[in-house]
């Protein structure tokens, strides 16, 4: 029985989870990373410029012979990029990464015609940080055997402190989250493994699947919730409960500008000498500093969001917030900063692949007069004649029933009542805010 379980396709399998460690690899390993990145990259920004010639030269309409052979020859480059560019195919170059970067633009064009908000494929560019892809495959004797298991695949655990990476060999890890799963789902199988590098170190992704859930369901509370997002605060809930906005990136930014300003000054004088940027040690050293703050400053983000998320999701049956379109809230040059600052839509993701991790129902409502409708009467502002809000209006009355609205507060109850109109099937009790309680 489980030897037919573990012949399922990976895409087949009922239950999927990421799992990320640390890695340690030596210099040899870390010079071979930094190759196939490179070589990852390249794959993907050759497909977007072979693409958008053979885009330009079909939109022509003009079919001479030189034309089309042209199209010809693209469109069999397109297909072998190892045999044209021959530094795709040496020695420590990772044939399934060249595959995984193919397979990763397709996706990026197939995710584009679902959903055009998410863009046609760009260029992607060399930074502090970099990554690529590779496959897990499994022998055929393996298959056969169904001895598909984290112990057996090209992409491998040795024991709990190391793996085993095509072309890198056996590397170090460490982390708690890997050794977790291994204890209770010894037999799942990888998928994919990225690896990654930025300033703070080397990290390792596996996409993981099986046939039994990773995580074990939480218990049902029987609590609801509606969360209301701001920049005055990070979040105002249905029960009253305030979450400050911690503000990294602010409480950087003056450290962060000094060290761009240095960075700026070190890269003229440069110039000014005739000298290469990547051969400026003191260029190079000032633009580490200014990129490791950048990821502090992501890490923190990161900590608090994970943090606070899972603290909602073992806390409440139901989590509701408003469908709120990040990318359309940055256009506004005065909130963008705040808004990139306190990472809402992170913080909705989380929520929301979190919720099914642990059997939990997340929620997403229109976020139409959420803010301007008064929760006891239903009456909105800015109709009857009566003036809209502004984010200067912490505190308003009601002018048609007179009831007092702490302003975050009202959403969040309104927020929680279109949650519920969702949930016609389940009744929930909404406890009333009392302000002296809750300070």
């Amino acid at each position: 029985m489980a030897r037919k379980q573990l012949m399922i396709s990976m895409s087949d399998l009922p239950y999927h989870l990421g799992i990320k460690m640390r890695i340690y690899p030596s210099s040899q390993q870390k010079r071979i990373i930094a190759i196939n990145c490179g070589v990852s990259r390249a794959v993907y920004n050759k497909l977007i410029a072979i693409n958008s010639e053979l885009l330009h030269l079909r939109k022509t309409g003009i079919y001479i012979q030189t034309v089309a052979e042209r199209i010809e020859t693209l469109e069999l480059r397109k297909k072998k990029l190892p045999k044209y560019y021959s530094y795709m195919s040496v020695r420590d170059v990772d044939s399934l990464a060249v595959a995984q970067a193919k397979l990763n633009y397709n996706a990026a064009w197939n995710m584009f015609k679902k959903i055009h908000s998410s863009g046609v494929p760009k260029y992607h560019k060399k930074g502090v940080s970099d990554s690529y892809q590779t496959s897990c495959t499994y022998t055929t004797e393996n298959k056969k055997k169904g001895n598909c298991t984290p112990f057996s695949g090209s992409v491998r655990f040795l024991d709990t402190k190391h793996v085993q990476l095509p072309k890198l060999g056996r590397i170090r890890i460490s982390g708690s989250s890997y050794r977790k799963i291994l204890a209770h789902n010894p037999n799942f199988r990888i998928g994919t493994a990225t690896i990654k590098y930025d300033t703070s170190g080397y990290y390792l992704s596996l996409q993981i699947g099986d046939v039994a859930p990773f995580i074990d369901p939480k218990p049902k509370t029987g609590k609801i919730t509606g969360i209301d997002l701001n920049t005055d605060n990070f979040l105002t809930d249905s029960s009253g409960n305030v979450i400050d906005n911690p503000r990294y990136y602010r409480k950087s930014l003056k450290r962060l500008k000094s060290l761009q300003r240095r960075m700026s000054r070190r890269q003229v004088r440069a110039k000014k000498e005739g000298r290469k940027l990547a051969e400026s040690r003191n260029y190079q050293k000032s633009r580490l500093q200014a990129a490791r703050l950048h990821q502090h400053v992501k890490n923190q983000r990161e900590d608090f969001l994970q943090k606070l998320s899972t603290a909602y999701i073992n806390n409440h049956d139901v989590v509701v917030l408003e469908d709120l379109r990040g990318k359309n809230l940055m256009k506004n040059h005065a909130l963008a900063m705040s808004i990139s600052d306190a990472g809402w839509t992170s913080f909705q993701r989380m929520l929301e692949y979190k919720a099914g991790l642990y059997g939990k129902t997340y929620i997403e409502i229109d976020k139409r007069n959420t803010t301007q409708r008064c929760h006891a009467c239903g009456s909105i502002m800015g109709h009857n004649g009566h003036e809209k809000l502004t984010l200067k209006n912490r505190e308003w009355d009601c002018p048609m029933c007179g009831a007092h609205h702490i302003r975050d507060y009202n959403a969040a109850l309104n927020i929680l009542e279109k949650g519920i109109a969702k949930l016609s099937d389940q009744e929930y009790k909404i406890i009333p805010y009392d302000s002296e309680a809750a300070s």
